[in-house]
């Protein structure tokens, strides 16, 4: 009979790319992972990866099996859950700040979902009531504890074709008078205001805004630039141009807050952990 386990480990592997990511993703050792792909690939006789030092390759057979693991693993876990009452399932609130990255945090509230089977998850505004939030440290409330999650720093987005794109480095000075996208709230903008009045320049303000996002999309579009925090999924955008301003260190650092410790908080904070990233 075939592996459930040995095919979700399979299906890790395909969407990292690697074993060792599948072991991080599964938070199992690697030898675990390796052992039951070898045994599965002796069940099937047929090889599914090839493996080289940068990674695996997914084989033919292995781009076949990808599908039909996935939607087996899907029906498994639909029929767990068909057979959880409705009413057995326990409400918890997590407050999500803006513009933390939809990847990261999907992987992260994917793998916090399936710990907690009874739970039924609402994603609130950083700012409500929430039995835990993920917000900007300086969004931290007094009686608050925490965990930190990720730390990043803010850079300059530019369109591929703007002059300073070419620049080495870009100094205060080089940002008289250039088109820019204003966006609010955001501490590091104000910190980047202020740093400017003192020398006395000034932006040329094309746009006001609030996400992330949609201060990418204006700067693709060529209106200006934007002030962004740089994480794998901004880096993304091969089209745009990021650069650090010389001299001027903004960071902000994302960390997990609840003023209440619980099962399910102790649960989301041990994956949490799983998943930071400080530098």
């Amino acid at each position: 009979m075939m592996d459930l386990r040995a095919l979700k480990y399979f299906v890790a592997v395909v969407e990292q790319q690697s074993f060792s990511g599948a072991a991080k993703a599964c938070f199992i050792a690697q030898p675990s992972i390796s052992a039951a792909i070898i045994q599965l690939e002796q069940e099937l006789k047929q090889t599914l990866f090839i493996r080289h030092t940068r990674g695996v390759k997914v084989t033919e057979h292995g781009k076949r099996l990808y599908p039909l693991a996935s939607q087996l693993l899907g029906q498994a876990d639909a029929i767990k859950q068909s057979f959880i009452q409705k009413q057995d399932k326990i409400t918890f609130l997590l407050g999500v700040t803006r513009g933390l990255g939809v990847k990261r945090m999907s992987a992260l509230l994917k793998d916090f979902t399936s710990s907690q089977p009874t739970m039924e998850l609402t994603l609130v505004p950083h700012q409500d009531d929430a039995d835990a939030r993920i917000v900007l440290k300086e969004e931290l409330r007094p009686d608050e504890k925490h965990l930190s999650l990720w730390q990043e720093d803010y850079v300059l987005a530019l369109p591929s074709n703007h002059p300073l794109s070419l620049l080495d480095k870009i100094s205060i000075s080089d940002l008289h008078q250039v088109a820019a996208i204003h966006r609010s709230p955001c501490l590091a903008w104000q910190a980047l205001n202020e740093t400017l009045a003192l020398s006395g320049i000034e932006l040329d303000i094309r746009a006001k805004i609030q996400t992330i996002d949609y201060a990418l999309g204006l700067v693709k579009a060529g209106l200006g630039c934007a002030l962004v925090p740089v994480h794998p999924e901004v880096l993304e955008h091969n089209d745009i141009v990021f650069k650090a301003i010389d001299g001027l260190k903004l960071t902000r650092e994302i960390v997990l807050a609840y003023e209440q410790e619980s099962p399910i908080v102790n649960s989301l904070t041990i994956i949490a952990q799983q998943h930071q990233l400080i530098e």
